[in-house]
């Protein structure tokens, strides 16, 4: 049996549920952009199976998807460098989730906290996808030896739990086939917090709209957004140890922070004693300097879908050029026969 490399290889993917935020921008489509840039072998994936372990709408679903492939490619994603697909058009995603089922066990799956944040009170009720999620998410990165992943502090439990697997697989079958995935630490504003309250991460899930910006959101928008954020009386302290109890004056900082490049440190000291409405004022020119041509790109992405979808297409198939043959040792180590039909000849 030829043996599958271990490359520097890194994966990652975006649950596409719509409204990609000012959060998933500086949290993770900077971050996968730079590690592009950088030269390493990046494949980034549009989780549209994660989508549905909760109740969609399919036409809702199938704009989302297309809506988060636009926003990576307006935030600087190239689909010639990356590999840029949604993971139902690559079976193997699916196919190695079953096996991880049958790795993993369920004391390990109870133990998950997004599922029991996810699933509420009413846990007999969640799907049995929302309970595997993470197989799934184990699947998405092993079809793909994949062995480094840029996390946000809610996936880390996961990414753990996928090393558990990688290792406990490579123990049953005595092979040294699946890598233990290294996590990308993530940079300055990795948790980027709600508007309206600086303890809840920042989310397009909230119920509020005014919470968050988005990537389709109009600079008009983005201002009145910004400007009735809350904050306190207080003016800017000269250092980030004044900040430690005022949670939403530090979001709006951390957030300065990412968008210009620097540290917090660098500007609470530039502003410091000031009151936030002047602090407010350049945080608007900023966000609509960097949001605006995103929004404008995304725009004209999705006035031609057929477009996008050639682009998801084309991304599902180089990606299962590398998940293929490795998905295929995967079934010979754990003694499942897989045939593939020999190509028609229709000359």
């Amino acid at each position: 049996m030829e043996e599958v490399p271990h490359p520097k290889r890194i994966f990652s993917g975006i649950q596409p549920s719509g409204n990609l935020t000012l959060g998933n921008y500086l949290g993770a489509l900077t971050r996968f952009v730079e590690l592009q840039n950088a030269g390493a072998e990046t494949i980034y994936c549009l989780v549209d199976l994660h989508a549905i372990t909760v109740r969609q709408d399919p036409d809702d679903l199938a704009h989302a998807t297309r809506e988060a492939a636009a926003a990576f490619i307006a935030a600087g994603i190239d689909p010639r460098r990356s590999i840029l697909f949604n993971q139902s058009q690559v079976a193997a995603h699916a196919e190695l989730a079953w096996i991880f089922n049958c790795v993993a066990r369920m004391g390990w799956l109870s133990r998950m906290t997004q599922f029991k944040d996810k699933a509420g009170k009413n846990r007999e009720n969640a799907s049995v996808g929302l309970f595997a999620y993470p197989c799934l998410m184990a699947a998405d990165i092993l079809a793909y030896h994949a062995t480094h992943v840029p996390v946000g502090e809610d996936q880390k439990q996961h990414l753990e739990l996928t090393r558990d697997i990688a290792i406990k697989f490579n123990q049953e079958f005595r092979q040294d086939f699946f890598p233990v995935v290294e996590p990308v630490i993530e940079g300055i504003a990795t948790r980027v917090m709600s508007l309206r309250d600086g303890t809840k991460k920042m989310s397009k899930s909230d119920p509020s709209d005014m919470s968050r910006i988005n990537l389709t959101d109009s600079a008009d928008l983005i201002e009145k957004k910004l400007r009735r954020a809350r904050t306190d009386s207080d003016p800017i302290a000269d250092s980030l140890d004044g900040l430690t109890d005022r949670p939403e004056a530090r979001n709006l900082i951390n957030i300065f922070a990412a968008l210009s490049e620097q540290t917090a440190q660098n500007v609470v000291e530039i502003y410091a004693g000031s009151q936030f409405a002047r602090f407010k004022d350049d945080l608007v020119e900023l966000a609509v300097e960097t949001i605006s041509p995103i929004t404008h790109d995304m725009k004209k992405l999705m006035e031609d879908p057929g477009e996008i979808d050639r682009i998801l297409g084309a991304g599902a198939e180089r990606a299962a050029a590398i998940s293929e043959p490795i998905l295929t040792q995967t079934f010979e180590i754990t003694g499942l026969i897989r045939s593939r039909p020999a190509a028609i000849d229709e000359s």
